[in-house]
């Protein structure tokens, strides 16, 4: 996910090798889609694009996906004419239903207790998930296909479209509710409140209790699919190749974005998030599009003015125990950042200038900014709530990294030949110590070249632990205990996740990209691409990558589920 200020409609990544036809579904950060042979359902991580997890069953094409509201179950329609329930945490079949034809799509109500499908035999279907029992509904005329059936997510109702242009509201018992009304394709708002309806080049928007019309869009070519965001406010339809983004909050709905990537026929769209749009095509690729996440930045309290920056990224750090991320950019703005949503929570105005080493904690509702300025180093300690900054000069500038430790009472600084800690709050050195090269001597390190580089390896272990790293492979590992004790060594250990090995080769080469590995087996498993492939600093703890640009924007991506414990 791209948080910050960044462009509109920017296409932060593609995934290939997924089904020409693909099927999209999306919950939290689960996105089902189909894989290569379209038999299989492939899991992928919507902050990452990484695979998560396979589920085989179907011997036929997967045609419709879609997960429960509160993402405990995933359900699927194939060509092999049958529904498979899925549980979404174990990846088994919990039921499988049987039709006498192709599915096309299905849908499963709000309490999990039905499950809507659409079939090629022209058949609208409601089954009972407890006892798999079928009830048919609505038998089209011969030459009416029908098209689109979806539960509302808020209450017992549901909607269908049909070939010959017709949409049908259905209570949970099957009775029609109301007239029909045209449109094709058919999808509620996340509230229920409202439906979007596609009949050729128009898209209107219904009230679903009274189904007025309450606005009205138009395309220059016929529109195929569209869905809304999950916070209501933004509509995405697609035509042939291209997706059209509107903002439909005001009183008169424009449009914000013509999003342009695809080669063929855009065959899916659902939102991931508010900010977050994927696309599936027939083209094998899947698109994942930020959406304007600067747009909810609040705000920055001591600039004077609403004008959102965009200066380059000095430093970035992590926070993930609390879910937090922090930037810091060249005019001394410091925001923080939600891991989960990208959302910028605050943002604070500070004098901090020439970053060239930082790092950013908040700790007891202080936000605590340590960095280096020219040839020496400040410890800042700002007051989130009164915004009150205090300043204490630490002596050393031949610095080469330092970190606030995790339990945040001191920072460490590594210069030279050696470690040392400061108490946070008074700036009093507390202990220093000095490190091995890996024969064991005390020569002064060189700094800047891979073989003998010194950085804090940002794998951080937690309270009183650090890392450090030496060259490109071996680590040191210092317990610093509580404050006034003597630091200790300790093996070198990489809970959680051991064999995700993050390598920051920026450190010693300007020109080349930074990547994940295997340690085990020496694969890289991830590498940033395009215009984010060479991030001016970054961070990583095992999980969470955040990188910053010299564009202003922030890049945060969640390994979870990359590579199996």
């Amino acid at each position: 996910m791209v948080v910050g200020p960044a462009q509109w409609g920017t296409c932060i990544r593609t995934v290939f090798s997924v089904a020409g036809t693909s099927a999209l579904a999306c919950w939290n950060n689960n996105i089902a889609t189909t894989s290569p042979t379209a038999h299989d359902i492939i899991v992928l991580n919507a902050l990452t694009g990484s695979q998560t997890a396979v589920l085989s069953g179907h011997t036929g094409q997967i045609n419709s996906l879609t997960y429960s509201v509160d993402g405990t179950f995933l359900v699927s329609g194939s060509s092999d004419k049958t529904i498979k329930l899925w549980d979404v945490q174990t990846g088994g079949v919990i039921k499988t239903l049987r039709h006498s034809d192709w599915i096309n799509t299905v849908s499963i109500s709000a309490d999990n207790t039905m499950i809507a499908s659409a079939t090629r035999d022209r058949m609208i279907c409601l089954w009972t998930i407890k006892t798999g029992s079928c009830c048919i509904i609505e038998r089209y005329r011969d030459y009416a296909n029908t098209f689109t059936v979806t539960f509302s997510p808020a209450n017992p109702q549901l909607l269908s479209s049909s070939g010959d242009g017709i949409i049908q509201q259905w209570d949970i018992h099957g009775h029609k509710i109301g007239p029909p009304v045209p449109g094709d394709h058919i999808t509620f708002s996340p509230d229920g409140i409202q439906f979007v309806s596609l009949k050729e080049k128009a898209i209107t928007i219904r009230n679903t209790g009274s189904r007025m019309i309450t606005m009205e869009l138009n395309l220059a070519n016929k529109a195929y699919y569209c869905c809304f965001s999950p916070n209501g406010r933004f509509i995405a339809v697609a035509d042939i190749h291209t997706i059209y983004l509107w903002d439909i909050t005001g009183s008169e709905p424009y449009l914000i974005q013509t999003l342009s990537g695809h080669s063929g026929f855009v065959a899916s769209l659902v939102f991931s998030s508010s900010y977050c749009l994927i696309s599936a095509s027939r083209d094998k690729s899947i698109k994942f599009w930020q959406i304007g996440a600067s747009s909810i930045d609040p705000v920055l309290p001591d600039l004077g003015s609403s004008t959102l920056t965009s200066a380059p990224i000095k430093s970035v750090s992590l926070q993930a125990r609390d879910g937090l991320a922090f930037s810091i950019d060249s005019t001394g703005v410091v925001k923080t950042w939600d891991i989960l949503t990208g959302y910028c929570n605050k943002s604070y105005k500070t004098q901090i200038e020439w970053i060239k080493h930082a790092d950013i904690q908040l700790i007891s509702n202080r936000l605590i900014v340590v960095w280096r300025e020219v040839s020496r180093w400040e410890l800042d300690v700002w007051d989130a709530e009164k915004g009150k900054l205090k300043a204490i000069s630490i002596p050393h500038g031949d610095t080469q990294d330092l970190r606030i430790i995790g339990d945040g009472s001191r920072v460490l600084q590594l210069y030279k030949d050696s470690i040392q800690a400061w108490d946070i709050w008074t700036g009093e050195s507390v202990c220093k110590e000095r490190l091995k090269k890996g024969d064991g001597s005390f020569d002064t390190f060189q700094r800047g070249t891979p073989e003998e580089l010194v950085h804090f390896d940002t794998l951080r272990m937690g309270g009183s632990k650090v890392l450090v790293r030496f060259g490109k492979s071996s680590v040191q590992g210092w317990d610093f205990g509580t404050p006034g004790s003597t630091p200790t060594q300790f093996p070198e250990e990489f809970p959680g996740r051991p064999q995700l090995n993050f390598i920051d080769v920026r450190k010693w080469s300007e020109s080349s990209p930074v990547r994940i590995e295997d340690s085990v087996t020496g694969e890289e498993v991830f590498q940033l691409y395009g215009k984010y492939a060479q991030p001016s600093v970054t961070q990583w703890d095992g999980q969470y990558l955040i990188a910053g640009y010299p564009s202003g924007e922030v890049l945060i991506l969640d390994f979870n589920g990359l590579l199996s414990k």
